[in-house]
């Protein structure tokens, strides 16, 4: 799910987070019935697009779900981060939330927990992917490296500017600012596996431009030779 940026402040509500059961899904004192009633009907305007409805819900949940991410370990950055991803999948699935079966409040702090538990898993996979070019050793340079780095640079340059728009910007995020793929993420507020996905489409094609530009002066010769 791509990520969408929510510029809107945490409120000064109480940024307590719940108890935790050992499932993950946090415990707590049932709210209040008519703020319990305020929050369905809300829930139900948000599933009409009504954005004033959606952000009542956010400053009231937003800080919670912060607070609850933070306490089983999230650090801050991915706290907030996961707590807008809530709010997201709040605003693109909220016909999908049944006032029978759970509160609002549990219906998004379950969200909240498989969200994280896929945030988990993605660090997991990086941790071990071994396709992810960060992990691939640098090739010892060649003597006549410092000749080649003009024309590789200028090849690189022409290569990138054939690319998708959103894999050239990973990639020169990358490779001219020196950002990590977390960083890459959060500066374009996209997931981390999306970066992931994105610069390996990016090498893909820049190696296939390259070897095709390193290979078209070795046909030449082998036609001259030929017809020597």
């Amino acid at each position: 799910m791509q990520a969408t940026v929510i510029d809107v402040p945490f409120t000064t509500a109480s940024r307590r987070a719940p108890a935790i059961r050992r499932n993950g899904i946090p415990t707590r004192q049932p709210l209040d019935p008519v703020i319990a009633a305020q929050h369905r009907a809300l829930m139900a305007a948000v599933a009409g697009r009504d954005t004033g409805a959606f952000m009542a819900l956010f400053n009231y949940y937003a800080p919670r779900l912060k607070a609850y991410m933070k306490k089983l370990g999230t650090s801050d950055e991915l706290a907030e981060e996961l707590a807008q991803d809530v709010m997201v999948v709040v605003w693109r699935k909220a016909e999908t939330y049944d006032p029978a079966k759970s509160a609002v409040s549990s219906w998004l702090f379950t969200i909240a927990r498989n969200l994280r538990i896929d945030a988990l898993r993605r660090d997991l996979r990086k941790a071990f992917d071994v396709t992810d070019p960060t992990l691939l050793p640098a090739p010892l340079p060649a003597p006549d490296h410092n000749l080649q780095t003009s024309d590789q640079q200028r090849e690189m340059r022409q290569v990138l500017g054939t690319l998708p728009q959103d894999q050239a910007e990973v990639v020169t995020l990358a490779f001219y600012h020196g950002k990590s793929h977390g960083e890459i993420a959060a500066a374009l507020a996209i997931p981390l596996g999306t970066v992931k996905s994105r610069m390996r489409l990016a090498f893909q094609r820049i190696r296939e431009a390259l070897e095709a530009a390193s290979g078209a002066p070795k046909q030449a010769l082998k036609r001259e030779r030929a017809a020597a």
